[in-house]
Protein backbone atom coordinates (compact mmCIF):
# COMPACT_ATOMS: atom_id res chain seq x y z
CA UNK A 1 0.00 0.00 0.00
CA UNK A 2 2.45 2.08 0.73
CA UNK A 3 4.51 2.01 -2.56
CA UNK A 4 1.22 2.38 -4.16
CA UNK A 5 0.50 5.53 -2.63
CA UNK A 6 3.99 6.75 -3.51
CA UNK A 7 3.53 5.87 -6.80
CA UNK A 8 0.31 7.87 -7.00
CA UNK A 9 2.04 10.93 -5.17
CA UNK A 10 4.88 10.55 -7.55
CA UNK A 11 2.64 10.87 -10.56
CA UNK A 12 0.41 13.87 -9.39
CA UNK A 13 3.69 15.79 -8.64
CA UNK A 14 5.28 15.01 -11.87
CA UNK A 15 1.92 15.91 -13.45
CA UNK A 16 2.17 18.83 -12.00
CA UNK A 17 5.87 19.77 -12.84
CA UNK A 18 4.97 18.91 -16.51
CA UNK A 19 2.11 21.59 -16.59
CA UNK A 20 5.29 24.12 -16.07
CA UNK A 21 6.73 23.42 -19.75
CA UNK A 22 7.71 26.72 -21.19
CA UNK A 23 5.55 25.85 -24.16
CA UNK A 24 2.66 24.76 -22.12
CA UNK A 25 2.33 27.92 -20.06
CA UNK A 26 3.01 30.56 -23.32
CA UNK A 27 0.32 28.43 -25.06
CA UNK A 28 -1.93 28.59 -22.56
CA UNK A 29 -1.48 32.18 -21.26
CA UNK A 30 -2.65 33.71 -24.79
CA UNK A 31 -6.06 32.46 -23.60
CA UNK A 32 -5.93 33.19 -20.02
CA UNK A 33 -4.89 37.26 -21.52
CA UNK A 34 -8.46 37.28 -22.86
CA UNK A 35 -10.23 36.47 -19.73
CA UNK A 36 -9.26 38.07 -16.84
CA UNK A 37 -11.23 36.73 -13.87
CA UNK A 38 -9.30 33.93 -11.09
CA UNK A 39 -12.12 31.21 -11.15
CA UNK A 40 -12.37 31.59 -15.17
CA UNK A 41 -8.35 31.48 -15.48
CA UNK A 42 -8.38 28.10 -13.16
CA UNK A 43 -11.06 26.72 -15.68
CA UNK A 44 -8.82 27.68 -19.04
CA UNK A 45 -6.34 25.47 -17.18
CA UNK A 46 -8.46 22.55 -16.34
CA UNK A 47 -9.95 22.36 -20.21
CA UNK A 48 -6.65 22.53 -21.03
CA UNK A 49 -5.84 19.61 -18.52
CA UNK A 50 -8.58 17.76 -20.00
CA UNK A 51 -7.66 17.70 -23.26
CA UNK A 52 -4.09 16.81 -22.32
CA UNK A 53 -5.20 14.37 -20.04
CA UNK A 54 -7.36 12.33 -22.59
CA UNK A 55 -4.73 12.22 -24.91
CA UNK A 56 -2.09 11.19 -22.46
CA UNK A 57 -3.97 8.22 -21.44
CA UNK A 58 -5.21 7.60 -25.02
CA UNK A 59 -2.20 7.63 -26.61
CA UNK A 60 -0.01 7.03 -24.39
CA UNK A 61 -2.09 3.86 -22.90
CA UNK A 62 -2.15 2.67 -26.79
CA UNK A 63 1.53 2.76 -26.92
CA UNK A 64 2.15 1.22 -23.33
CA UNK A 65 -0.54 -1.54 -24.07
CA UNK A 66 -0.21 -2.52 -27.86
CA UNK A 67 3.31 -2.32 -27.63
CA UNK A 68 3.38 0.56 -30.20
CA UNK A 69 6.46 2.43 -31.53
CA UNK A 70 5.95 6.10 -32.70
CA UNK A 71 8.93 6.81 -35.53
CA UNK A 72 11.18 10.01 -34.88
CA UNK A 73 9.70 11.75 -37.62
CA UNK A 74 6.39 11.43 -36.12
CA UNK A 75 7.67 12.50 -32.81
CA UNK A 76 9.47 15.59 -34.49
CA UNK A 77 6.37 16.33 -36.58
CA UNK A 78 4.08 16.95 -33.76
CA UNK A 79 6.59 18.69 -31.68
CA UNK A 80 6.90 20.98 -35.10
CA UNK A 81 2.41 20.96 -34.66
CA UNK A 82 3.19 22.84 -31.50
CA UNK A 83 6.01 25.26 -32.54
CA UNK A 84 3.67 25.85 -34.95
CA UNK A 85 0.31 26.34 -32.63
CA UNK A 86 3.15 28.79 -30.53
CA UNK A 87 3.48 31.30 -33.42
CA UNK A 88 -0.62 31.03 -34.46
CA UNK A 89 -1.54 31.65 -30.91
CA UNK A 90 1.24 34.52 -30.05
CA UNK A 91 0.07 36.21 -33.34
CA UNK A 92 -3.30 36.20 -32.62
CA UNK A 93 -2.74 37.58 -29.66
CA UNK A 94 -0.68 40.44 -30.81
CA UNK A 95 -3.84 40.98 -33.40
CA UNK A 96 -6.53 41.00 -30.23
CA UNK A 97 -3.98 43.58 -28.69
CA UNK A 98 -3.67 45.87 -31.45
CA UNK A 99 -6.54 46.06 -32.61
CA UNK A 100 -8.59 46.05 -28.86
CA UNK A 101 -10.72 43.62 -29.73
CA UNK A 102 -10.95 41.31 -26.94
CA UNK A 103 -11.15 44.19 -24.43
CA UNK A 104 -13.23 42.58 -20.94
CA UNK A 105 -14.17 44.31 -18.27
CA UNK A 106 -14.84 42.46 -14.84
CA UNK A 107 -17.78 44.21 -14.47
CA UNK A 108 -18.93 42.31 -17.55
CA UNK A 109 -17.33 39.17 -16.18
CA UNK A 110 -19.55 39.51 -13.23
CA UNK A 111 -22.70 40.70 -14.97
CA UNK A 112 -25.15 37.98 -14.47
CA UNK A 113 -27.76 37.36 -16.90
CA UNK A 114 -30.93 36.90 -15.67
CA UNK A 115 -32.79 35.77 -18.50
CA UNK A 116 -30.12 33.17 -19.31
CA UNK A 117 -29.35 31.79 -15.64
CA UNK A 118 -31.99 33.64 -12.80
CA UNK A 119 -30.21 35.86 -10.21
CA UNK A 120 -26.94 35.44 -9.55
CA UNK A 121 -27.54 37.10 -6.01
CA UNK A 122 -28.72 36.03 -2.51
CA UNK A 123 -29.73 38.24 0.06
CA UNK A 124 -30.33 37.59 3.84
CA UNK A 125 -32.53 39.53 5.74
CA UNK A 126 -32.37 40.41 9.29
CA UNK A 127 -33.07 42.72 12.43
CA UNK A 128 -30.71 43.87 14.79
CA UNK A 129 -32.19 46.10 17.66
CA UNK A 130 -35.41 47.25 15.21
CA UNK A 131 -33.15 47.74 12.16
CA UNK A 132 -33.40 45.58 9.38
CA UNK A 133 -29.91 44.56 6.96
CA UNK A 134 -29.51 42.34 4.16
CA UNK A 135 -26.44 40.83 3.19
CA UNK A 136 -26.24 40.21 -0.55
CA UNK A 137 -23.95 37.35 -1.77
CA UNK A 138 -23.11 35.15 -4.39
CA UNK A 139 -23.83 31.27 -4.01
CA UNK A 140 -20.51 29.40 -5.09
CA UNK A 141 -22.94 27.13 -8.10
CA UNK A 142 -23.30 30.82 -9.63
CA UNK A 143 -19.65 32.09 -9.07
CA UNK A 144 -18.85 28.68 -11.17
CA UNK A 145 -21.90 29.28 -13.83
CA UNK A 146 -20.84 33.14 -14.18
CA UNK A 147 -17.03 31.91 -14.60
CA UNK A 148 -18.62 29.04 -17.27
CA UNK A 149 -19.82 32.25 -19.15
CA UNK A 150 -16.80 34.28 -19.33
CA UNK A 151 -14.72 31.36 -20.70
CA UNK A 152 -17.49 31.20 -23.11
CA UNK A 153 -17.97 27.80 -25.22
CA UNK A 154 -15.13 28.87 -28.13
CA UNK A 155 -12.30 29.76 -25.55
CA UNK A 156 -12.95 26.12 -23.90
CA UNK A 157 -12.95 24.26 -26.89
CA UNK A 158 -9.73 26.25 -28.22
CA UNK A 159 -8.10 25.56 -24.43
CA UNK A 160 -9.34 21.77 -24.45
CA UNK A 161 -7.87 21.69 -28.42
CA UNK A 162 -4.31 23.44 -27.44
CA UNK A 163 -4.22 20.36 -24.71
CA UNK A 164 -4.72 17.69 -27.35
CA UNK A 165 -1.66 19.07 -29.28
CA UNK A 166 0.14 19.37 -26.13
CA UNK A 167 -0.97 16.35 -25.16
CA UNK A 168 0.10 14.49 -28.74
CA UNK A 169 3.17 15.64 -28.92
CA UNK A 170 3.88 14.38 -25.51
CA UNK A 171 2.78 11.29 -25.34
CA UNK A 172 5.14 8.68 -26.49
CA UNK A 173 7.91 10.24 -24.30
CA UNK A 174 5.65 10.13 -21.24
CA UNK A 175 4.44 6.04 -22.20
CA UNK A 176 8.34 5.51 -22.56
CA UNK A 177 9.37 7.05 -19.26
CA UNK A 178 6.65 5.25 -17.40
CA UNK A 179 7.54 2.11 -18.67
CA UNK A 180 11.03 1.97 -17.90
CA UNK A 181 10.10 2.25 -14.38
CA UNK A 182 6.63 0.22 -13.83
CA UNK A 183 6.92 -2.63 -16.13
CA UNK A 184 3.24 -3.96 -15.64
CA UNK A 185 1.51 -2.22 -18.34
CA UNK A 186 -1.76 -1.97 -16.33
CA UNK A 187 -0.41 0.06 -13.44
CA UNK A 188 1.75 1.94 -16.04
CA UNK A 189 -1.47 3.01 -17.86
CA UNK A 190 -3.06 3.94 -14.29
CA UNK A 191 -0.11 5.67 -13.73
CA UNK A 192 -0.64 8.36 -17.03
CA UNK A 193 -4.64 9.24 -15.47
CA UNK A 194 -2.77 9.88 -12.24
CA UNK A 195 0.18 11.77 -14.02
CA UNK A 196 -3.12 13.49 -15.87
CA UNK A 197 -4.69 14.61 -12.78
CA UNK A 198 -1.57 16.20 -11.88
CA UNK A 199 -1.44 18.23 -15.46
CA UNK A 200 -4.73 19.48 -14.87
CA UNK A 201 -4.07 20.24 -10.48
CA UNK A 202 -0.91 21.96 -12.19
CA UNK A 203 -2.38 23.85 -15.30
CA UNK A 204 -4.96 24.97 -12.57
CA UNK A 205 -2.88 26.79 -10.39
CA UNK A 206 -0.45 28.21 -13.23
CA UNK A 207 -4.06 29.92 -15.08
CA UNK A 208 -5.30 30.87 -11.82
CA UNK A 209 -1.92 32.83 -11.11
CA UNK A 210 -1.73 34.36 -14.45
CA UNK A 211 -5.12 35.88 -14.52
CA UNK A 212 -4.05 38.09 -11.02
CA UNK A 213 -1.79 40.85 -13.07
CA UNK A 214 -4.83 41.03 -15.81
CA UNK A 215 -7.66 41.24 -13.24
CA UNK A 216 -5.78 44.13 -11.46
CA UNK A 217 -4.84 46.12 -14.32
CA UNK A 218 -7.73 45.61 -16.56
CA UNK A 219 -9.31 48.86 -15.24
CA UNK A 220 -6.68 51.09 -13.60
CA UNK A 221 -3.83 50.55 -15.97
CA UNK A 222 -5.25 49.88 -19.31
CA UNK A 223 -1.82 50.52 -20.80
CA UNK A 224 -0.51 48.43 -18.92
CA UNK A 225 -2.84 45.43 -19.38
CA UNK A 226 -2.36 46.06 -22.69
CA UNK A 227 1.22 45.76 -22.09
CA UNK A 228 1.03 42.41 -20.51
CA UNK A 229 -1.43 41.25 -23.23
CA UNK A 230 1.32 42.37 -25.62
CA UNK A 231 4.13 40.54 -23.90
CA UNK A 232 1.83 37.01 -23.88
CA UNK A 233 1.91 37.36 -27.60
CA UNK A 234 5.32 38.45 -27.78
CA UNK A 235 6.93 35.39 -25.74
CA UNK A 236 4.48 32.47 -27.52
CA UNK A 237 5.19 33.91 -31.00
CA UNK A 238 9.58 33.84 -30.26
CA UNK A 239 9.08 30.70 -28.45
CA UNK A 240 7.75 29.10 -31.31
CA UNK A 241 9.71 30.06 -33.94
CA UNK A 242 12.68 29.52 -31.69
CA UNK A 243 11.52 25.54 -31.21
CA UNK A 244 11.19 25.79 -35.42
CA UNK A 245 14.54 26.90 -35.94
CA UNK A 246 15.51 23.95 -33.48
CA UNK A 247 13.56 21.14 -35.12
CA UNK A 248 12.80 21.89 -38.84
CA UNK A 249 16.55 21.44 -39.23
CA UNK A 250 16.20 17.20 -37.92
CA UNK A 251 13.20 17.10 -39.91
CA UNK A 252 14.75 17.33 -43.78
CA UNK A 253 18.18 16.70 -42.95
CA UNK A 254 18.60 12.92 -42.81
CA UNK A 255 20.45 11.39 -39.81
CA UNK A 256 23.79 11.18 -40.03
CA UNK A 257 25.16 7.33 -39.76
Amino acid sequence: MDATLSVILLGLLLGVQHATDPDHVAAIATIVSRRPGFLAGALIGAFWGVGHTLTIVGVGGAIILLNLTISPTVGLSLELAVAVMLVVLGSLRLVWTFKGSDHVHPEHLQAAHDHAAGPAFHSHTHAHDGVTHSHPHLHPSRRLLLALQAVGVSQALRSVGIGIVHGLAGSAAVALLVLSTIHNPYWASAYLAVFGAGTILGMMAITAALTLPFALTVNRFAWLNRALAFGTGAVSLCLGVFLIYQITPHLILPPSP
